[in-house]
């Protein structure tokens, strides 16, 4: 059995051998170069201010991971966040990523998050039913807006509601 925890720094050597194999072998990211080990803690330190970085573990080893990140960065966004996870590519179809996401949304749902907002390269069917199936709906597509691995690739963007959209809005808890 598995279990999901807030991710540390000392775990970006574990979360970057989960994430190089994205980057290295698929346009699932649109990164060119793997980060360096320096680069991928300061992202997470980044996200650790204000947002959850959740990782997934069993005895000891990382499994995958799930964090959520600034929309845009301007004030009115801040009730949206963009969701990313990536899991172990031997560890899909076990429902981590589905316990990420939940454990995800409950806490940026505690901390007044109004909607998640997903970016996927397209075609990825997975990736589409994976957030479908969690409730997410598309809301857009932009054409050929990124190169990688030889061909110009699609992207997607997929959006759920988790909060009531109060008026005034509630400020975002960090």
């Amino acid at each position: 059995m598995y279990t999901i925890r807030p991710a540390q720094l000392s775990d970006a050597p574990a979360l970057l051998a989960v994430y190089r194999p994205y980057v290295e072998e698929t346009y699932i990211s649109f990164e060119y170069e793997v980060p360096s080990l320096e680069e991928f803690t300061r992202r997470i330190q980044t996200i650790n201010e204000r947002y959850p970085y959740l990782l997934a573990e069993q005895d000891g080893a990382v499994l995958g991971y799930a964090y959520a990140a600034p929309f845009k960065a301007r004030a009115a966004y801040d009730w949206a966040v963009e969701t990313t996870i990536y899991l172990r590519q031997d560890q899909r179809g076990r429902g981590i990523g589905r316990a990420l996401y939940t454990e995800l949304e409950r806490q940026l749902r505690e901390r007044g998050i109004q909607n998640m907002e997903a970016c996927i390269a397209y075609p990825h069917p997975e990736s589409i039913a994976f957030h479908t199936a969690l409730g997410f709906r598309m809301v857009g597509r932009f054409e050929k807006c990124g190169y990688k691995l030889g061909d110009w690739r699609d992207m997607v963007w997929m959006e759920k509601h988790i909060g009531s959209h109060p008026l005034p809005p509630v400020p975002v808890r960090g």
